[in-house]
């Protein structure tokens, strides 16, 4: 492959200016639902020299990309804006490492258009300047299979290491390609004592031909080594970790909600399907897939008087490797089945999708032109399911809510206890966190579900305002909506409920909406609770039964 005339430093420059453009709207927004639940609290306890978390409960992610947010903490400021920043710095090399990766398989055509479609992908744009660790590990990853295509051991070993270290589950695309390389030392071996039988009997065969190694290093017991070193800094990582919270996994709830309590066959395979959907169909990836498919109809063009290259058929099978292992293996383990977790496998599929629309069809820039004007349209539009709101645009909408709730909320009671669930508790307990500017007294529950409710209602006299908010991304008229099978798999598998609208709430609770705002599907409300006055004793100086309050021990998650 011919390389590419750009700089990269220069296509880096290009890349950072144009989404920290595309994110101005966004950067001064407070923290985000598992930002303001887990990593910022985290980088937090880094920056006062804590490698392992205490103001929260530890999940035992290595804190690569906690200590480079710091590390701008430190130098810059504590402020949403700078997180972001240094969130987008990220993001840009790691469109960067897809670029190169592109180019390296493909060429300088495909690597634009692949890397354009990755940058405007809903979920990749999202977590682009998210506090979270998912893009960043994904982003080692491009730029170790890249040093693995070109045979350079060493840098494979290092980029995968700290695509390791930026979150534990990237070491799934080194073992991957250790087993690729082990099954291909194997029929490799086959293949040379094939040959020696067959030159034996008169007959010349070339080891060679049985593997074929065009854009790939051929198999050794070398490469397969260095694709297994970036265990060793994790294991030091976890044994580090042992050593100060005498558990290896993270809290024991985290090890049991991802790991212990997602290791059933019909979970499995549900989870399997989702999967597939997240590489292949969600958020208008269907478009690219249906597209590609479409094009494997046509012979390859031939502007120059030979076909246009494909992409090589063992760097498609390492793709394929890589693809198959993350949705096979995140299938299996992660209690919340999150499109971000295959942000690894994304990018791959959409470089292979945009070299054979290249390959073979003639307008390919318009049908690229199409499938960015629908990653785009997906970044406003929800899905007609319930989905994550960190996928898109919905995440800002939410935020959006939360602080016009919680300003609400402490200017209308500044001292009153609030009820409400995770994580606007946090919101209004850690004033840093951007949506209060101090603390207020919260009383949690789990969720709005009936049950819980009910049980807050228990011990209402705890709290003085309720802050209601939809937990869940639930589209009023959802194409499954219908289907009590699919919801009661869901509740069943994945821990999906359906949170109480704010005037059942209200009611139950015994209180009167005083705000309330909606957008596009997600909602929050504030609840003031009535009083009861004039309580009056009965004959032996007790307050009569109907203003007795059930003690509060009986309420779960109460804090």
């Amino acid at each position: 492959m011919q390389p590419s005339r750009l700089h990269p430093a220069l296509v880096f420059a290009v890349i950072f200016l144009a989404i920290f453009l595309l994110h101005i709207p966004l950067l001064s927004l407070p923290y985000f639902w598992d930002e303001a639940g887990y990593y910022v609290p985290a980088t937090r306890d880094l920056l006062t020299g804590s490698l392992i978390p205490h103001t929260t409960l530890s999940n035992a992610h290595p804190p690569l990309v906690l200590a480079w947010v710091a590390l701008w903490w430190k130098v810059v400021g504590f402020a949403p804006v700078v997180t972001r920043a240094a969130m987008l710095v990220l993001a840009a090399f790691s469109l960067l490492g897809i670029f190169r990766l592109a180019e390296r398989v493909a060429n300088a055509e495909v690597a634009i258009a692949s890397t354009l479609c990755v940058a405007v992908y809903p979920v990749f744009f999202a977590q682009s300047s998210l506090a979270q660790v998912d893009l960043a590990a994904a982003g080692f990853i491009f730029w170790g299979l890249t040093a693995y295509l070109e045979d350079r051991s060493i840098s494979a070993a290092v980029w995968f290491s700290l695509a390791a270290l930026a979150k534990e589950t990237a070491i799934i695309a080194p073992l991957a390609l250790a087993g690729w390389e082990i099954l291909r030392l194997y029929f490799a071996s086959r293949g040379n004592a094939s040959s020696a039988t067959k030159s034996s009997s008169g007959t010349t065969l070339s080891s060679d031909s049985m593997i074929e190694n065009e854009g790939v290093p051929a198999a050794s017991l070398k490469q397969a080594l260095s694709l297994l070193f970036p265990l060793l800094p994790l294991i030091a990582w976890y044994g580090y970790h042992y050593a100060n919270t005498g558990y290896v996994f993270g809290n024991p709830e985290f090890f049991r909600y991802n790991i212990a309590a997602t290791l059933s066959v019909p979970r499995f395979a549900l989870a399997l399907l989702l999967r597939l959907w997240q590489v292949f169909g969600y958020l208008c990836l269907w478009v690219l897939t249906l597209a590609m498919i479409a094009a494997m109809w046509f012979p390859p063009l031939q502007p120059n008087g030979s076909p246009r290259r494909r992409i090589a058929i063992s760097v498609q099978v390492v793709f394929l490797v890589i693809v198959a292992t993350y949705v096979v293996v995140m299938a299996l383990i992660g209690g919340a089945v999150l499109a971000r977790y295959m942000l690894p496998a994304i990018p791959l599929v959409i470089i292979a999708s945009v070299s054979t629309l290249w390959r073979r069809v003639p307008y390919w820039q318009a049908f690229v032109v199409v499938v960015v004007a629908g990653f785009v349209l997906a970044w406003f539009v929800n899905p007609p399911y319930g989905f994550s709101p960190e996928d898109n645009l919905a995440y800002r909408d939410y935020v959006v809510l939360h602080e016009d709730g919680e300003h609400f909320l402490e200017a209308r009671y500044p001292m009153s206890h609030a009820l409400t669930a995770w994580p606007a508790s946090d919101e209004l307990a850690r004033p840093w966190l951007g949506y209060v500017t101090r603390p207020v007294q919260v009383v949690r529950i789990e969720d709005f579900s009936l049950e819980q409710v009910l049980s807050a209602a228990d011990f209402r006299a705890n709290y003085d305002v309720a802050l209601v908010f939809s937990t869940k991304y639930q589209p009023v008229h959802g194409m499954l909506d219908r289907w009590k099978a699919w919801e009661d798999l869901k509740t069943k598998y994945f821990g999906f409920h359906r949170d109480l609208p704010p005037s059942a709430i209200a009611q139950l609770l015994g209180g009167r909406i005083v705000f309330a705002e909606e957008r596009k599907g997600q909602w929050i409300a504030v609840i003031e609770m009535e009083k009861i006055e004039n309580a009056r004793l009965d004959s032996r100086g007790r307050l009569s039964p109907q203003n007795q309050i059930i003690s509060a021990s009986s309420g779960r998650n109460v804090f």
